[in-house]
C-alpha cells in the first residue's frame, strides 16, 4: 500500500547522512567524494555538508589519497569503527552469549554465561553484570548506544516478553527488555533470534550483495529470517520465520503436532544423534548438545556409515525446506548459519549444496545461491547488537516518513 505520509527537510537530511555513512561503512578501503556522488546522485555541496558533519561527529575520517589516473588524487573517507558500540545478548538453552560490537560489526569483546537453571531474574542479573563490565571497558562508555536481545520465539515484542518458549520455560512472561534496560541503563531491544541473525548478516554484507534472501538458522531449533529488498521481514507480530512444521520427510520421526517428518523434530540434535547411533532415541534432548554434535560431525567426516547417513539425511531435509521456501518467496540467496549449523557445517554445507539441485519440486527460474554466514557461532548475539546499530544508522525510505 502506498504511504500517504510526507517527509520534511530534517528527515531528508538525516536520511542522506545515514546513506553516506552506510556506503562508507560497507567499503573497507573507503570511498572518495566522487564515488559517493556517483552512487547517490547528491550534489557536491550536499556531499560536502554531510561528510563534514560526519567527520565532526567522529563517524568518518580522511584516510589518505588515491590516484586514479590523470588529475588530482582523490581523498578517501573511511569509517571510524570506534565511533559507536552496541551490546548483543543471545539467550540459548546451551549458553547465553554477550558481545560488544563496534560500528563495523566486529566483536570487540565476547563473554559466555553458563545456564544455571536458576530463575530468570537471577540470570538477568548475571547478564546485566557482564554488560556493565563491557561498557566500563571502553574509554568512553557513552558511545554504547544500547543492548539488543535475541531469543527463541514466540515473543511479545510490544511488551518485551518471551511467550512460553519450549526450551527456556524459566523465561516465560519475564519482562526481559524492561528489566535489562533498567539494570544496564541502556535502551534495550528484543528480537526473535532468526530475525536478529538476518539483521546481523545484512549489516556486515557489502551493499547490494543480499537482496531477497533467507537466513536458515539452525540452533536450538530451526527457523528462517527473511529479507526482501535488503529489508528484514518481521511479520505482524514480529514472529515471522517459524518453519518447524514444514513437512520434509514423510517417513521421518513423529512430531508432537501429529504429523511425521516435520523439519523441527527431524533436525533436533536428539534425532540426529539417535539416527547416527550415538545415543538412544528415548533419551531427552540435551540442553547443551555441543560436545555430542562435535563428535557426530567428526565421525561423519571420518566416514563412519551411520553418522554419514544421519547427516546426509539431515542435508536432504534442509534442502527440501529451502526449495519450499524458495518456491513461495522467489529468493536469490540462502544464508546458512546458527550455533548448531556452525558445528555441523564441515559436513552439512557440501551435503546441502549437493542435495539442493537434486530436490524435486523446484519451480523458480534461477538457482538459489547458498552462502555460509559471515558471523559464525555467535551470529544471533552479533545480530542482536546489530539491531541497535541498524535502528540508529541504516538508511531506509520509511525513515523519511513523518511520524506522530
Amino acid at each position: 500500500m502506498l504511504s500517504t505520509r510526507g517527509s520534511n527537510l530534517l528527515g531528508v537530511g538525516n536520511y542522506n547522512q545515514a546513506l553516506i555513512l552506510d556506503l562508507i561503512r560497507r567499503s573497507p578501503e573507503g570511498m572518495s567524494r566522487v564515488e559517493l556522488a556517483e552512487k547517490t546522485g547528491l550534489s557536491a555541496q550536499t556531499l560536502t555538508n554531510v561528510t563534514r558533519r560526519l567527520t565532526a561527529e567522529g563517524f568518518i575520517a580522511e584516510a589518505g589519497k588515491v590516484g586514479t589516473g590523470p588529475g588530482k588524487p582523490r581523498t578517501m573517507l573511511a569509517l571510524e569503527p570506534s565511533a559507536r558500540f552496541a551490546i548483543g545478548v543471545h539467550l540459548d538453552p546451551a549458553v547465553t552469549t554477550v558481545v560488544l560490537l563496534d560500528l563495523a560489526g566486529r566483536i570487540i569483546q565476547h563473554r559466555e554465561i553458563q545456564p544455571t537453571g536458576s530463575s530468570s531474574h537471577r540470570q538477568l542479573a548475571a547478564i546485566s553484570a557482564v554488560a556493565g563490565d563491557l561498557v566500563d571497558s571502553l574509554p568512553d562508555p557513552t558511545r554504547v548506544l544500547g543492548v539488543g536481545i535475541a531469543a527463541p520465539g514466540p515473543l511479545d515484542t510490544g511488551a518485551g516478553l518471551l511467550l512460553n518458549p519450549p526450551l527456556l520455560p524459566e523465561w516465560s512472561d519475564t519482562p526481559l527488555r524492561e528489566e535489562l534496560a533498567t539494570t544496564t541503563g541502556l535502551p534495550a531491544l528484543l528480537e526473535k533470534d532468526v530475525i536478529a541473525a538476518m539483521v546481523g548478516e545484512l549489516w556486515v554484507t557489502p551493499a547490494g550483495d543480499l537482496g531477497d534472501a533467507l537466513f536458515f538458522y539452525y540452533g536450538a531449533g530451526a527457523g528462517v529470517g527473511l529479507s526482501l529488498d535488503s529489508t528484514p521481514l518481521r511479520g505482524a507480530s514480529s514472529n515471522a520465520g517459524d518453519i518447524a512444521h514444514l513437512i520434509v520427510d514423510p517417513d521421518g520421526p513423529a512430531c508432537e503436532c501429529g504429523a511425521r517428518g516435520c523439519l523441527g523434530v527431524s533436525l533436533e540434535p536428539a534425532t540426529l544423534l539417535s539416527e547416527a547411533g550415538l545415543r538412544s532415541a528415548r533419551e531427552p534432548t540435551p540442553r547443551d548438545p555441543r560436545a555430542a554434535l562435535d563428535e557426530l560431525c567428526l565421525r561423519a567426516l571420518e566416514g563412519e556409515p551411520q553418522p554419514v547417513a544421519a547427516l546426509t539425511r539431515a542435508a536432504v531435509r534442509i534442502a527440501r525446506a529451502l526449495v519450499q521456501l524458495d518456491n513461495l518467496l522467489d529468493l536469490t540467496d540462502a544464508v546458512l548459519g546458527g550455533p548448531v549449523w556452525a558445528r555441523l557445517s564441515p559436513f552439512l554445507r557440501p551435503a546441502v549444496a549437493d542435495a539442493l539441485p537434486r530436490t524435486g519440486g523446484m519451480t523458480t527460474v534461477r538457482p538459489l545461491t547458498l552462502r555460509e554466514s559471515r558471523l559464525g557461532t555467535d551470529v544471533a548475539a552479533v545480530g542482536a547488537a546489530c539491531l541497535v546499530l541498524d535502528g540508529a544508522f541504516t538508511a531506509r525510505p520509511s525513515h523519511l516518513l513523518i511520524t506522530d
